[in-house]
């Protein structure tokens, strides 16, 4: 089983974050998890992964335009349709628009034929609804909850795809 984590990042929180959804994903025996950057991810990987995970900062109270730029081409471009998606963030302010960013990442793409999945809360704590955000005044808190929707998305990949 293979999972894709894209970013983009300009500080380097969001690729560390990234870092660790993929840690989290790789807890689970039989899976590969690999971390790209958004502007050059390995297309390989990509096409052969079942789940793929998009990461942004937020900019004005949603996700980078960078990342939505990547989206508006990215389901013309690569084999997204069929594949598990999932979305993270990281923001600067508790109400900086970090849920609207997951929000919008999650909307382009079920647009390119993916199915989007986060477990919401009937897997327990912690409660991920949508997808995690960490604020970048304290990253370390949220490893955790990273580490655990990586878990969560890759047993829902195996789950649904089988260990490939």
């Amino acid at each position: 089983m293979k999972i894709t984590v894209l970013y983009y990042t300009k500080t380097g929180h969001t690729k560390e974050m990234a870092e660790i959804v993929a840690a989290g994903a790789r807890q689970l025996a039989g899976v590969e998890a690999a971390v790209f950057p958004m502007e050059a991810p390995d297309v390989q990987w990509l096409t052969a992964s079942d789940c793929v995970l998009l990461g942004t900062p937020t900019y004005m109270a949603d996700l980078a335009g960078v990342v939505k730029c990547w989206l508006e081409t990215a389901g013309h471009k690569y084999p997204l349709a069929g594949k598990l998606g999932g979305a993270f963030a990281t923001a600067h302010f508790s109400h900086g628009g970090g849920d609207i960013a997951v929000q919008s990442i999650l909307h382009h793409l079920l647009v390119a034929g993916m199915v989007v999945y986060s477990g919401g809360d009937s897997l327990g704590q912690p409660v991920i609804h949508l997808g995690p955000v960490a604020l970048s005044e304290d990253l370390e808190q949220y490893q955790s909850l990273f580490a655990t929707y990586g878990q969560r998305m890759a047993e829902k990949a195996v789950a649904l795809f089988g260990e490939s």
